[in-house]
């Protein structure tokens, strides 16, 4: 959305070059647009990060509270990525953020350079004066791979931040002023609310040096974060408040007075103010590393990764990293908006997880102890009910290596369980179990059937069952007493036993592939467990109750109290992707099939059911079919096993030209965590994973004109899409290595060896 062409003359002549030359230029970045976020909540950061790195240093736009008087605050929901591109003002730069989730934790270290009389308080969007926030223009306002620039209009003070893995990198430049600030408030975060805060410690080593922690109950009950700051200047003051209500017990340190120049400070909520004198246009550089461990690997993790004080250099030694990440992809596309649209869904699929170690190996384990990663990189925030799907198989498909320590990391996570679960939602140290399904199970079975993990493969598929049989985890000792999850015991039963059949059949798989007859026997029959919940009265998934009874009173189109999470029947009964044909064949064959494919996608959902749907709007929709929530990323390659595949080729091309555009609004649902952008990914190449766990891919219809991508084997995969252009959105004909496909798909051991997928284009259907 925003971009910085320093150059017209070399922006004129790129203009005039053919598109794939324009991508093959050493300067993959310009495409990248980190503002682009989700319609209406705009869930994705655009400040400064490394790829998958632990520091994400970003505006945050306003101080919502998660909730007023115990009651839960709507708007909240919009700040999940503590960015809104409407927002008139910035309250600070924060370290550490979510990137598309619907849910959210984090916003860690706020700071914020002022002018003036110190204030410790934010103000007010409508007030700003009232506070540390600033009005700022978008029109002064720069965003791209590891940088990020504005101008802060209220005391006319320029910010630029960067980044390398661990340490946020802030230049500030101040006009002339013997009142110049810089802000620390440690009581801001992402969903904030009274008493998040459990303990805060700072202490002041020296006139330019901080160490200190933070320990929040959120999200995350148990997640704290330590930190160490240094400023490129001595500031000449410092001091502190605190911010504690209601506390009995305040010891004897009231001897000193804490709110001045005092360097041992420790309450449950305390913001700081670091003061200077400044000359006209004089930059302020400031540095915070983050450990998960200590403040000495804070300072470790500082001093390893920035020695000197060179902001130009680390800028540039960041954007290095993601020119190398997008260099692994020359595409030529039909216009400019797509090269784009691919290239901000590679930037977008290289954020999340992050690392979750300091420069020595060292991480704080779900125990809660230190641990040290031993021939791995150690990553946290696995969303893993979103990536599953597309995310990981992107990564086994492009960067096998750090989805194997992805791995690795979830079987650390199950190692250092007291339940012996592989995790669900986890981050920071813990798992705070949100959404459906045990979809670790698919990302670790995926991994090890393509030959991603080469770990203890036994082991992995023992975490795999223990979870798989953890009875009291939402509703799975019913599920594995009835063959459903109950309506009277579980408020989203139909999608939590559709999502659990899926997880069981990944894990049969594992165990047919390990000669684990028994386990595969056994799971092979819990994965047919979604006959269970198949209304053939009504032709939908239906909750079902202990006794065996379909609920009487069930709306089809509703999203909310029917039984589902983030969907509707008419989205999840199609959710059976490791047994598409049965499920066709239960739902009365081809024609009836492709016939309830088809009023899916044409169908209009009325107003009313969007009054409470806060993660998805109507442009996230297309008919009844709900790409902006992941449950329906496969439902479109489906067209594939009836007579009419033409129509998954003509449905990829509309769900990609409606959901995907460049704007600020430009995603038509969360990102979250990189799978939007790695179902876009895969489309637009012209194939995708139905069913991780099964080393095939569904072909569907390319976007691109070519592409090549450099596999990390050091392989080569090329697309070429013969006739390419708006219209020829079908394929007459598809071939590998110049052998017809007669079945609309690819396997994966075959790309990975390299070659090139063609794909002949047309203006009609072949029917």
């Amino acid at each position: 959305m925003i971009r910085n062409y320093r150059n017209l003359r070399k922006l004129l002549l790129l203009a005039m070059m053919p598109t794939l030359a324009f991508a093959q230029q050493n300067n993959l970045k310009q495409y990248v647009k980190p503002l682009i976020g989700t319609a209406k909540m705009g869930h994705t950061f655009p400040g400064a990060t490394v790829p998958f790195g632990a520091v994400q240093l970003s505006p945050d736009t306003d101080t919502i509270p998660y909730a007023v008087n115990g009651k839960y605050t709507g708007d909240v929901y919009k700040y999940c990525a503590g960015y809104q591109y409407d927002d008139p003002t910035i309250v600070g730069f924060s370290h550490t953020h979510f990137s598309g989730t619907g849910h959210s934790d984090l916003g860690d270290i706020l700071v914020m350079p002022t002018q003036g009389k110190v204030q410790l308080n934010p103000g007010t969007a409508d007030q700003p004066q009232s506070g540390y926030r600033s009005p700022y223009s978008h029109a002064n306002e720069t965003a791209e791979p590891n940088y990020y620039k504005v101008k802060l209009d209220k005391h006319q003070i320029l910010a630029e931040l960067t980044t390398t893995k661990r340490v946020g990198f802030h230049r500030y430049t101040f006009p002339k002023s013997d009142q110049s600030h810089l802000i620390l408030d440690l009581t801001a975060g992402i969903y904030n609310y009274e008493g998040k805060n459990v303990w805060t410690v700072v202490r002041a080593l020296n006139d330019s040096t901080i160490t200190g922690y933070r320990q929040t109950n959120g999200w995350a009950r148990t997640r704290t974060v330590y930190f160490a700051i240094r400023t490129s200047k001595p500031f000449k003051n410092y001091g502190a408040k605190y911010y504690d209500k209601n506390v009995q017990y305040k010891g004897f340190w009231r001897k000193f007075n804490q709110e001045d120049n005092f360097p041992d400070l420790a309450a449950h909520n305390i913001k700081m103010h670091l003061d200077f004198d400044t000359e006209d246009q004089e930059q302020v550089m400031m540095k915070v590393a983050l450990s998960p461990v200590s403040m000495k690997n804070a300072l470790e993790n500082m001093d390893y990764e920035t020695p000197d004080w060179n902001f130009e250099q680390t800028l540039k030694s960041g954007q290095d990293e993601w020119e190398k990440e997008l260099q692994r992809f020359q595409v030529d596309m039909l216009n400019k908006e797509d090269l784009v649209n691919f290239y901000t869904s590679v930037y977008h699929a290289n954020l999340m997880p992050t690392v979750y170690m300091d420069v020595n190996g060292e991480y704080k384990g779900l125990d809660q102890e230190v641990h040290k990663a031993e021939g791995f990189t150690n990553y946290t925030s696995f969303s893993l009910w979103d990536t599953f799907r597309a995310f990981h198989p992107w990564l086994n498909l492009v960067d096998p290596k750090r989805n194997a320590d992805i791995v690795s990391s979830m079987m650390a996570h199950y190692d250092q369980s007291v339940l012996k679960m592989l995790p669900i939602w986890s981050h920071y140290a813990n798992e705070n179990w949100c959404m459906s399904g045990y979809h670790s199970v698919s990302v670790v079975v995926d991994a090890i059937m393509k030959g991603t993990y080469e770990g203890d493969a036994e082991a992995a598929l023992a975490a795999c069952v223990q979870t798989a049989k953890a009875r009291r985890y939402e509703g799975i000792g019913e599920y594995m007493d009835l063959g459903y999850v109950p309506d009277d015991v579980n408020g989203t039963s139909v999608s939590n036993t559709l999502e659990y059949a899926y997880d069981d059949w990944c894990i049969a798989q594992l165990a047919k592939k390990l000669g684990k007859e028994d386990i595969a026997a056994e799971f092979s029959k819990r994965a047919e467990n979604w006959r269970n919940l198949y209304d053939p009265s009504i032709g939908f998934m239906r909750p079902k109750d202990s006794k065996g009874v379909f609920r009487a009173n069930f709306d089809v189109l509703d999203t909310h109290g029917q039984g589902f999470i983030e969907g509707n029947t008419w989205n999840y009964s199609l959710y059976v992707p490791h047994q598409p044909e049965q499920l066709m064949e239960v739902m009365g064959g081809q024609q009836k099939f492709e016939s309830y494919l088809d009023s899916l996608f044409t169908m209009h959902l009325p107003d009313k059911y969007f009054a409470n749907t806060e993660d998805i709007t109507r442009e996230g929709i297309i008919g009844n079919y709900v790409h902006g929530n992941e449950p329906s990323h496969h439902v479109a390659y489906l067209y594939n096993q009836t007579k009419s595949p033409w129509k998954t080729q003509e449905r990829i091309r509309q769900i990609i030209r409606n959901q995907y555009h460049n704007g600020a609004a430009g995603l038509g649902g969360n990102d979250d965590c990189g799978q939007m952008s790695a179902w876009y990914l895969f489309s637009s190449l012209g194939f995708y994973p139905v069913a991780p766990g099964e080393n095939v891919y569904w072909l569907g219809s390319p976007l691109v004109k070519s592409a090549s991508i450099h596999l990390q084997n050091g392989r080569k995969l090329e697309v070429i899409a013969k006739n390419q252009s708006e219209k020829n959105m079908y394929v007459s004909k598809a071939l590998w290595n110049g052998k017809e496909i007669k079945d609309f798909k690819i396997n994966h051991e075959d790309i990975m060896a390299g070659g090139t997928l063609e794909f002949v284009m047309t203006a009609k259907p072949k029917k």
